[in-house]
């Protein structure tokens, strides 16, 4: 019994440090989906921000600047994508797979051009990432039966940006139903002519929560390069954007439900390395391959529509013509 307890900590554990990017991108496309912008390129600003805080941080040695820059790399591709959209009235489908095609070829070329590794960065060093942190009173309560062991591998260990995302959940909910710029956000996501009549620009609403939400992707992008792991690698962000925007369709576009859709898909790949080489009745041993495939799986599934019927923004993806 004590042996599973620690397993499930363990994999709890491994849930929040999997789960922290696709928490962050799920609480940026709730942001942008709600403004009735329809954001696919959550996965294109994720790896470029991921690809400029390697890059920064092996340059200068500082995660706080290469964090800064991630964040401003989201910002930029976020703009790019508003520009297409809002301004010129583009297809919103087409300009985010735009978007992420973009950024797939760029980080490669880039990352080639400056490292020549083969589009990866240099190996950071432990004073260039953000790394786990310690909370008071960890070595004092491991005597202490499981309350110890919840405490060390759940509660204290993480990084600084895992706190954050989780800090993002509440923070996401109070500025949309709490605060004046995200009442108007999502009315500009329902019904942007009573916005427009209201005298409240539509284009600016919507390039305001499109900022926000690319802040956001790019936290993401920097906890994979320089937080999680200790480097960029091309195609490091291997489907999380889309994992998260299918997050947030299963959560109906609500912070906290879209949460507990992030927290589900980083079990099932936590347990993915757990549950490697079990073996079930009448199956026999899991394959891993199916494992690791499975939250893809339900993204599929759940964009399909078979999971649930999503109510999305009544205006999203629809270009306002004043």
């Amino acid at each position: 019994m004590a042996d599973f307890l620690y397993q499930l900590l363990l994999s709890l554990d491994a849930t929040l440090r999997i789960a922290t990017p696709l928490i962050l991108c799920a609480m940026a496309g709730i942001f942008t989906e709600r403004s009735g912008i329809v954001d696919i390129s959550l996965e294109g600003k994720l790896l470029s921000g991921a690809f400029v805080a390697a890059t920064v941080a092996a340059f200068t040695g500082s995660a706080w600047l290469g964090l800064g820059c991630a964040i401003l790399a989201g910002i930029i591709m976020s703009l790019i994508h508003g520009f297409a959209c809002i301004t010129h009235k583009g297809d919103q489908v087409v300009s985010g797979v735009a978007i992420n095609i973009l950024a797939s070829g760029l980080t490669i070329v880039l990352g080639i051009a400056l490292f020549q590794q083969g589009g990866k960065t240099p190996s950071l060093a432990k004073e260039s990432r953000f790394t786990p942190m310690e909370w008071w009173g960890v070595e004092m309560l491991d005597s202490v039966p499981v309350l110890g062991v919840l405490y060390r591998q759940l509660i204290s260990g993480h990084n600084l940006l895992v706190y954050l995302a989780l800090l993002a959940v509440p923070l996401t909910a109070f500025v949309l139903y709490k605060t004046r710029f995200g009442l108007r956000v999502r009315a500009v996501g329902e019904t942007p002519q009573a916005v427009d009549s209201a005298g409240i620009s539509v284009s600016l609403l919507r390039y305001r929560a499109l900022i926000v939400g690319g802040a956001l992707c790019g936290m993401a992008g920097a906890y994979l390069s320089i937080a999680q792991g200790g480097n960029f690698v091309k195609e490091m962000s291997a489907g999380k954007g889309y994992i998260a925007l299918a997050a947030v369709i299963f959560g109906n576009w609500k912070p906290l439900s879209a949460f507990f859709a992030c927290l589900m898909f980083g079990f099932l790949e936590a347990a993915t390395a757990r549950l490697e080489g079990y073996e079930i009745f009448l199956i026999g041993e899991i394959p891993s391959q199916l494992m690791q495939a499975i939250p893809y799986i339900l993204t599929v599934l759940l964009l399909a529509g078979f999971i649930g019927k999503p109510h999305p923004p009544a205006a999203s993806g629809q270009p306002y013509h004043k």
